[in-house]
């Protein structure tokens, strides 16, 4: 299977592949419901305020979630075709169907803290994205598994910040996910605004990243750079992401350098 997470795809409601592995339509029940609600759609445009707009940083907008929300299910989709175990939604009593919709809602949500402040944004994403479990999980759910439910979202929402550490690999697929979104395309607004820093420069120098089945792992990631700012992207925040994320067994990472024109200072890494 490939990441279909392409400019074009990006903002589509996810389509399984033909050999798939969610077990019913629960999934995309609630991502529709997800991109005709208004305040969660407004929350993702407001999020990116304080990011890019005041502090010149990298996207975290409505774009942000669209991808790492399909390469999150992407890399579910992979890792179970891998026999891979999903501890989440089981430990808690609930189907297997929803550990893809704790998957999703934790991707959409995990960044609306930055309403609050970019600094310290997943504590505040918490009772923000509370709110909204309360108001949309009981859409799905009974009372005993919208709690159930809320408290994995919130967990793989608090643990895509690398000082936490993911107890379900639910959240350890929001965790890498989050860091996949490292394209060029992140980086446009702040970049044509006059930003330098080490996060837009070295987004600037990563122009695709591609997912798929592996041969020794369940997923295979492969990141194609222009030149060596890249390797920040990929060995300190991709890095930093995969590391205590409980898939470091499970993914395989190759960046290359496909500039042809110039020196290349690094020609490939593997994490």
């Amino acid at each position: 299977m490939s990441d279909s997470t392409t400019d074009e795809q990006a903002g589509r409601v996810y389509v399984p592949s033909a050999d798939h592995h969610f077990p019913d339509g629960k999934l995309n029940e609630v991502l529709e419901f997800i991109d005709e609600d208004e305040e969660i759609q407004t929350y993702l445009e407001a999020q990116n305020i304080n990011a890019v707009d005041r502090m010149r940083y990298n996207d975290h907008g409505a774009k942000h979630i669209e991808i790492v929300r399909n390469r999150a299910l992407c890399l579910y989709d992979l890792l179970k075709a891998g026999d891979v175990e999903f501890n989440g939604a089981a430990e808690q009593g609930l189907a297997e169907a929803d550990e893809a919709v704790i998957v999703a809602l934790a991707a959409v949500l995990h960044d609306v803290g930055h309403v609050v402040h970019r600094d310290q944004h997943a504590y505040y994403s918490i009772p923000l994205a509370a709110d909204i479990l309360e108001r949309v999980l009981p859409e799905f759910y009974d009372v005993a598994d919208t709690v159930r439910m809320k408290g994995e979202v919130l967990h793989a929402i608090l643990c895509h910040h690398t000082a936490e550490t993911p107890l379900t690999t639910e959240a350890g697929v929001i965790r890498v996910a989050d860091a996949l979104d490292m394209e060029r395309g992140r980086s446009r607004i702040p970049y044509e605004q006059g930003g330098r820093g080490i996060n837009t420069l070295s987004s600037q120098a990563i122009s695709h990243v591609t997912l798929h089945e592996g041969k020794s792992r369940p997923v295979m990631v492969e990141i194609a750079m222009t030149n060596a700012a890249g390797v920040y992207q990929v060995d300190n925040l991709l890095k930093a992401k995969l590391r205590d994320s409980g898939l470091e067994n499970e993914i395989r990472i190759v960046a290359v350098n496909t500039n042809e024109n110039h020196e290349q200072l690094v020609e490939r890494i593997e994490l």
